[in-house]
């Protein structure tokens, strides 16, 4: 017989009370921090959210990403997954009126 695995609340052993980190959480090192990243499953999201890397819309029940810096989770960011993948190789936003040179 094996041993049982699904202890009552009131009577779990130790190691299982510890915190965990869910599975699709991980953490990033960039130039500007350490990020904490979690990906989101469509099914995950219930309102559309705009992305800071392109700032298009993310449609409800797309797959995408929320990162945060470790020490600021009030700024939570949700991200598309290639946007987040290309933050560190975005160039300034340059806003040029209609006549001006591109050099």
């Amino acid at each position: 017989m094996s041993p049982r695995k699904n202890y009552p609340k009131n009577k779990r052993p130790q190691s299982a009370e510890r915190e965990s980190t869910p599975s699709n959480e991980t953490t990033e090192e960039h130039p500007d921090g350490i990020y904490i990243v979690r990906k989101l499953t469509g099914s995950a999201s219930n309102k559309p959210y705009r992305c800071p890397g392109c700032d298009q819309i993310i449609p409800m029940a797309t797959p995408h990403i929320v990162a945060w810096l470790d020490y600021d989770e009030e700024g939570r960011r949700h991200w598309h997954s290639a946007c987040w993948a290309k933050k560190n190789n975005r160039g300034p936003r340059t806003e040029r009126t209609r006549n001006a040179p591109r050099y």
